[in-house]
């Protein structure tokens, strides 16, 4: 088993034994009972709220490695607000985000109130609804905003290693520079792109319009009197800017200067109040209004909408197919021949010029340039997505995260600029920003020879420049945030619940109708024009059918669609065949010892399976194709085989030691099948594939079927003191 020098501090979190325990939340007992509560344990700790009974379960402890052993004695004598694991706080933690995380918060919640007296594991309701989950589990942070925290983490956040490297800003979890291009992770930056970027910037725009619209008169008359004012006593810069610091240094003149407001519910080209998109005011941050279950789900189910018709419509380009002519399908269900746009794109040329495909000279290298660019292309949108996430925590800081800290510096660096702006006329800006211009232009030759300079003398000289190190220092984007959050949960032996998923029963496609601080921030309408923008229109409850006809329309005759009754036939035909592939793998596994028929074992469950209950501690999961779990106890994985329909036969004693915690270098997570081979079972089986997750310490271990996948791989993350790369 390695050491674990150079990879973070070779310590974990929870470096001791561990046991079960639930919670008792407000309105009775939600969690499950594993065994008797430990006796002298189990006092009511009062959180914001709620009151929670922390009962620990006696539950099998494990007795951890020599090393680890030697590292939780050492934990004992650590001082109380950094007692909460091995890991140390404060000035010696490996990252800024640890330190935080062992750190004593002013502002706690239920998982801060977690006592560490014992070395039990609290379950917070992991397998229970969201209305029994104690709230808030963070201090300073909703329930309904963690969880949106921590699933687009689950979704980012794939694959991670460990580097010895101090990380730029303190903050783990930055993107590799080697990092390779894939379609997904183009396409989950993309989606971040437009949840931040885009839905800002349409924020801002909305804005603007209300401002320039003079609907509200007394907030553009203002705005109006202060620029013109400015501009006679030639202040116009100084103004700016001490706006700008204004809103950096003191939040509440923002909602006093831009009152907020449900952004589908004001339209960007008038400022007037308009009827969402959507039909409805389902959510408050979405573009459409479109109703969620969850909060954050709305604008999430936007940018997959946006990325989606985004590549549609470069496929239907390609493949010289309009928009008219999909309109022009009479059925809906008929498979989109863009699906094979590569194939139609050549057919098309081939059928337009008579050439042939081997004559085309320019394909390859075209092809060829085009990978070879879309991995830039990717870390720059990636990159742009991380600046706009740090600015927006810089200005709202989330707990356990400094409040003013990074908010100073900022005012700080814009303070020069507003002194100089004082004593300087304008017109030493205008030429100073005319000569850099100039100077970056035409000054190529001296500009490269500096640079060369620079990488020969000072290799270092990029991170002393790199906005992470200076301006935006220990400001986290929100994946990093996330971790952090996981950690202190972790550390606090706390682990946060998982994230609900959309199948649960919530508010579903309901109207939510804005607060009343929001109601008065609205464009100026009458109670009824609100009512109607906000509720679905009776007569129509779907905006995105047809207008039902009227009575007195004469019924048309209903249409036989052929197309659906071939689609129908192949969608069977398909779902056998993979179901018959699928109930092979058994025989393949265990009579010809296939490692990729080994994999499949338990991807795709039955239809009528239920679910087995995970985590915290414990996760179903298969290795090599045999049934049993993974425990995540005492800062070590172990592997325990479990009895399952296959007749194996349960493991004895604790099982097989993976390894330690502190020790884990990389991890993966894998999917239960292949690309296309998910794309099938999702489409004509209708069911979800069940991923893996890989696991490298000394040797890597392939965990395949792992039940709360994101969750394992969270708890993982966020347990050890290693710093991560995002890969």
């Amino acid at each position: 088993m390695s050491t674990g020098a150079g990879y973070g501090t070779g310590r974990s979190l929870l470096d001791v034994p561990d046991e079960r325990r639930t919670v008792n939340g407000a309105g009775g007992a939600h969690s499950r009972r594993v065994s008797e509560p430990a006796a002298g344990v189990g006092e009511p700790i009062k959180s914001t709220g709620v009151y929670t009974n922390f009962r620990p379960l006696s539950e099998q402890t494990t007795t951890t490695p020599a090393m680890n052993t030697q590292n939780s004695a050492a934990s004992t004598t650590q001082d109380p607000a950094t007692a909460h694991g091995p890991v140390p706080g404060g000035a010696a933690a490996p990252t800024e985000s640890h330190a935080l995380a062992t750190a004593v918060q002013e502002e706690a919640g239920t998982v801060q109130h977690a006592s560490t007296s014992t070395a039990a594991v609290t379950d917070l309701g992991w397998n229970e609804p969201p209305t029994a989950v104690p709230a808030p589990l963070v201090g300073g942070l909703g329930n309904e905003e963690l969880w949106t925290l921590v699933r687009r983490f689950n979704k980012q956040v794939q694959h991670v290693r460990a580097t010895p490297g101090a990380p730029p800003g303190g903050l783990d979890l930055n993107v590799a520079e080697l990092d390779e291009f894939s379609p997904d992770k183009l396409r989950s930056n993309v989606e971040r792109l437009y949840m931040t970027v885009i839905v800002g910037g349409a924020g801002f725009a909305k804005h603007v319009a209300r401002l320039r619209s003079w609907r509200e008169a007394p907030r553009t008359a203002a705005f109006c009197g202060a620029y013109f004012t400015a501009w006679v006593l030639d202040l116009l810069w100084p103004t700016l800017l001490a706006f700008v610091i204004a809103l950096v240094v003191y939040p509440p003149c923002r909602h006093t200067l831009f009152p907020p407001a449900p952004l589908a519910l004001v339209d960007a080209s008038t400022g007037a109040l308009k009827k969402p998109a959507a039909g409805m005011l389902g959510s408050h941050g979405s573009l459409t209004g479109a109703p969620e279950k969850h909060h954050g789900e709305a604008v999430e189910q936007e940018a997959h909408n946006f990325v989606s018709s985004f590549g549609a419509i470069a496929l239907s380009s390609a493949a010289g197919k309009g928009h008219d002519d999909v309109a022009k399908d009479s059925d809906d269900e008929t498979p989109d021949p863009t699906n094979v746009a590569m194939k139609a794109v050549d057919a098309n040329k081939d059928a337009s010029t008579g050439d042939a495909k081997s004559d085309d000279k320019a394909k390859t290298p075209v092809d060829e340039a085009m990978w070879a660019k879309m991995r830039p292309v990717m870390h720059v949108v990636g990159d742009v997505a991380d600046v706009w996430e740090r600015f927006a925590n810089l200005l709202s800081p989330t707990p356990p995260f400094p409040r003013t800290t990074a908010r100073l510096r900022l005012a700080g660096a814009l303070a020069p600029l507003f002194l100089l702006s004082l004593v300087l006329s304008p017109y030493y800006f205008t030429k100073a920003t005319s000569f850099l211009a100039g100077a970056g232009f035409f000054g190529a030759p001296l500009t490269t020879r500096a640079l060369a300079w620079l990488n020969q003398n000072y290799p270092e000289w990029p991170a002393y420049v790199d906005i992470r190190n200076t301006l935006l220092k220990g400001v986290p984007t929100n994946a990093q945030l996330t971790l952090t959050l996981l950690r202190l949960a972790e550390a606090r032996r706390a682990p946060l619940p998982p994230p609900p998923s959309s199948a649960t029963d919530a508010t579903a496609h309901a109207v939510k109708p804005p607060s009343a601080d929001a109601a008065e921030n609205l464009p100026p309408a009458s109670a009824a024009e609100v009512a109607d923008a906000i509720h679905p229109d009776p007569t129509n409850p779907d905006p995105t059918s047809p207008t039902p006809s009227s009575s007195n329309t004469p019924d048309k005759p209903k249409k036989h669609h052929p197309g659906r009754k071939l689609l129908s036939f192949f969608k069977n035909a398909t779902g056998a065949g993979v179901s018959t592939s699928l109930s092979t793998d058994p025989l393949k596994a265990n009579l010809l010892g296939s490692e990729k028929a080994k994999a499949r074992l338990g991807a795709v469950p039955a239809a009528d399976a239920e679910p087995d209950e995970a985590g915290p501690t414990t996760f179903p999961a298969r290795l090599h194709g045999k049934r049993g779990s993974v425990v995540v106890r005492g800062g070590v994985v172990r592997w325990v085989r479990g009895g399952g329909k296959d007749g194996e036969t349960a493991g004895e004693g604790e099982g097989e030691v993976v390894g330690s915690v502190a020790d884990v270098v990389e991890m993966r997570k894998t999917g239960g099948l292949g690309w296309m081979s998910r794309v099938m079972v999702g489409w004509s089986l209708q069911r979800d594939v069940v991923g893996g997750l890989e696991v490298v310490e000394v040797e890597t271990w392939r965990f395949t079927a792992v039940g709360m996948r994101d969750e394992m791989f969270n708890r993982l993350v966020a347990m050890g003191g290693q710093k991560w790369e995002s890969w």
